[in-house]
């Protein structure tokens, strides 16, 4: 299996999926393509929450606003798994979580091997672009991983080890007794804002003030009634802003990166 993650839209994918069709029979499954565009961080985010529920597989992602310069292409080896993209921190945080414990193994892509160089249906090989590594770099090299077996990735020709890889870690909240300070790492589809929080802040209790705010504290949106703001704990583990069948970044006028201020009662 090869899994699929960018920020761009339609139709740059389906032009890595022919590359990576060419190349192998691999199963090919799309994460998202709709990340915000050129944020790092939010992919990183939702890379490392979903990830894991696969089975090992080679993942591809390519969430890159340094395409065309000395950045890095990377593969980085956790456990049973291998992802492929930018070294601009996107991979680290759900390879950590794929690699339960055990240490990662870092390569950078040679992006100049002939072996990597996409072909056309008709047998032409064009030149590389500096725009889109997606097609040209990512894909050949997520094909070469899974062509191979994880403890042979070093003798691939494409690849040569790293020591390390641009590290990429989420803001922690701090929470001091019934007070917390953190932030907005996200806000997904439905408008609801993802904090730093860790849900067990909100542990016995019926109420918190957001930013000053009262909220009353629910273990459904259906606590409370449609259009009414409520707190709760995500699939994520997190504290979630939201609003019963309504949008949360709204009502509470928060983006990704606003400071949240939490105080429980």
């Amino acid at each position: 299996m090869i899994t699929l993650s960018s920020d761009f839209g339609s139709p740059y994918p389906a032009a890595m999926k022919g590359v990576l069709l060419q190349r192998t029979d691999a199963r090919l499954v799309d994460v998202a393509h709709d990340f915000p565009r050129q944020d790092v961080r939010t992919a990183a985010f939702w890379l490392r929450e979903v990830l894991p529920y696969f089975p090992p597989a080679t993942h591809l992602v390519v969430v890159d606003p340094g395409v065309g310069t000395d950045r890095n292409a990377v593969v980085i080896r956790a456990g049973e798994h291998a992802l492929v993209g930018p070294d601009n921190g996107v991979l680290l945080p759900a390879a950590r979580e794929l690699a339960d414990g055990v240490d990662l193994e870092y390569f950078r892509v040679d992006d100049d091997h002939d072996a990597l160089r996409p072909t056309r249906a008709d047998g032409t090989t064009p030149s590389q672009s500096s725009t889109f590594h997606g097609r040209d770099v990512f894909a050949p090299a997520a094909a070469a991983v899974h062509e191979t077996t994880l403890e042979r990735l070093a003798t691939l020709a494409v690849l040569e080890p790293l020591e390390s890889v641009v590290d990429l870690a989420l803001p922690e909240a701090t929470v001091d007794g019934d007070r917390a300070s953190g932030e907005v790492l996200v806000v997904d589809d439905f408008g609801n804002v993802v904090t730093n929080v860790p849900g067990r802040y909100l542990e016995d209790c019926d109420a918190v003030r957001v930013n000053g705010e009262r909220v009353p504290v629910g273990d459904a949106f259906a606590a409370v009634d449609p259009g009414e703001k409520l707190a709760v704990v995500g699939s994520h583990g997190y504290v979630e802003l939201d609003v019963n069948q309504g949008r949360g970044d709204e009502a509470f006028d928060l983006e990704t990166g606003d400071e949240v201020r939490l105080e429980r009662g």
